[in-house]
């Protein structure tokens, strides 16, 4: 079988087969490393100075860290000390690695959020004049700009299959780092290609790793074969459900050949770059902007959570198997400027029937997102840190309890549409 085209998200209904990849990395990545350092200084505000405004960037390369952005807050943090315990806690702790905690640079330049930004952000422009008090209800969205949310019943998670596996994979690959495995390196990537019939998951077509490792040798008694079946026990077995693999599998370890030389000492990294990581995958729509480093009163990223947990709810409520949410917001204003559904043809109901039910059970204004999926907590109480889904996305995850990844809102949104009987229980992988 070819795959020819990446098909768009229609394709699921009218190709008979056809292939589909998502990809993660590891915390060790040096795009992904950047996300956790600004997402760790984003916390360390928000922790002391809910109200922070935050638009934290970071830059890594051999032996040194460079933070920049905007910053406006209260409170002080050892940006020098945040940067250097995130790096050794992604696995930086060897020069050998082009970066260690210890004795790698930080640079650091800043600045404030800019005044023309702050105002419209304050206080929407619906409302702009008015006598009202200073309260997070009333902002205006922190930017402009489009952002989606997916759902699915592909997986326990609602996510699809293909990205779904590549963050299992990227995850146990840092756990055999840190357990049996102790001559892999902080980086690697992780690609899984699913075959679907008719619109649903059949079998995995592919399974690639890259896995940085040490130099092989006699010290380590590593070679290529070792670091292959090493690969396949402690990776990809515990994780890939072997009723999905094809009869022979098809696998692809370090296909360049050795994997020594990686992180920033082989490749610079940025926040913000890995945005297909952080989602869905790239057989999905996205919207333009990143997530790490941002406070939540910037709709990149309350926006996106939000439309994750709209479309999460209506195909655990079996309003449809598919759901794309897409919002849009324009800076300094509380209403989104468009708010679109598509159930790509699987909707047990109407799409606009579903988009008034949407309108009905869900606040969207910036304000109302932050205060109902709880994303600016109160001082020296924030529950669920950003840094820990800076790896691994941000959605999907059933290792932490996100606001925005429950399922509150199904039972509602059923009765609401007049379908008969309790909501869907949640797919198994596979089904």
């Amino acid at each position: 079988m070819t795959n020819a085209n990446v098909p768009g998200p229609m394709s699921f209904f009218t190709n008979p087969s056809f292939l589909q990849t998502g990809e993660s990395v590891t915390e060790g990545h040096p795009d992904k490393l950047c996300d956790q350092i600004s997402d760790a200084i984003l916390d360390a505000i928000l922790a002391d100075d809910p109200a922070g405004r935050v638009a934290c960037e970071t830059l890594v390369t051999r032996g040194l860290v460079f933070v920049t952005g905007e910053i406006t807050t209260s409170t002080y943090v050892d940006i020098q000390e945040i940067v250097r315990n995130t790096v050794r806690d992604a696995g930086y702790t060897n020069d050998e690695y082009g970066l260690d905690y210890k004795t790698c640079g930080v640079i650091v330049s800043l600045n404030e959020q800019s005044p023309d930004i702050q105002a419209g952000v304050d206080v929407a422009e619906e409302i702009r004049g008015e006598s009202v008090p200073d309260d997070i209800a009333n902002i205006g969205a922190g930017d402009q700009g489009t952002m989606v949310g997916f759902a699915c019943r592909e997986t326990p998670t609602y996510m699809p299959m293909p990205i779904y596996l590549s963050h299992l994979l990227s995850r146990q690959l840092a756990e055999a780092r840190r357990g049996d495995l102790t001559y892999l390196r902080p980086d690697g990537k992780s690609q899984v290609t699913v075959e679907y019939q008719g619109g649903e998951p059949k079998r995995i077509h592919s399974i690639t790793l890259a896995a940085q490792h040490d130099e092989y040798g006699d010290n380590n008694n590593l070679d290529r074969d070792k670091l292959e079946r090493d690969l396949q026990e402690h990776v990809i077995r515990k994780v890939v459900p072997s009723s999905m693999l094809n009869p022979t599998p098809s696998y692809h370890i370090n296909a360049a050949g050795q994997f020594v030389i990686g992180g920033p000492m082989a490749d610079a990294g940025l926040t913000g770059r890995k945005i297909l990581v952080d989602t869905y995958g790239g057989g999905y729509k996205h919207g333009g902007g990143a997530f790490s480093g941002k406070d939540p009163t910037k709709v990149d990223r309350s926006g996106a959570y939000m439309a994750r947990y709209i479309a999460k709810n209506i195909v655990a409520a079996g309003l449809a198997d598919r759901c794309e949410i897409q919002l849009s917001y324009v800076i300094g204003k509380m209403e989104p400027t468009s708010v679109s559904i598509e159930t790509f043809g699987v909707g047990r109901i109407d799409d606009n029937v579903i988009q008034e039910l949407v309108r009905k059970h869900f606040k969207l204004e910036p304000g109302q997102i932050i205060d109902h999926l709880d994303l600016r907590r109160k001082k020296g109480q924030l529950k669920t840190p950003y840094r820990q889904i800076a790896a691994y996305g941000h959605f999907g995850r059933a290792d932490v309890d996100l606001t925005w990844e429950r399922t509150d809102k199904a039972e509602a949104l059923r009765a609401d549409a007049g379908l008969e009987g309790p909501p869907p229980p949640p797919p198994t992988l596979g089904s």
